[in-house]
């Protein structure tokens, strides 16, 4: 995996609905090379940005169950 830095704004930030209430949150934006990730404690930290393909494969690992215990 590359991390890249996105050449356009992130925006439209947002978190699970699954999250609510709790303080341990990843934030994903999108921006027009694919997605941003970033800590909701450590906002100014900065963020992990990824093109299409790459989120595209780690949304699909998701969905196949990849990183469940």
């Amino acid at each position: 995996m590359v991390i890249m830095a996105p050449t356009s704004p992130v925006s439209g930030w947002r978190k699970s609905s699954f999250s609510q209430g709790a303080e341990n949150c990843v934030e994903v934006g999108r921006s027009a090379e694919g997605a941003a990730v970033r800590d909701t404690k450590d906002r100014a930290a900065g963020f992990i940005a990824v093109d299409g393909e790459q989120w595209g494969a780690f949304v699909g690992a998701i969905k196949n169950g990849r990183f469940e215990h």
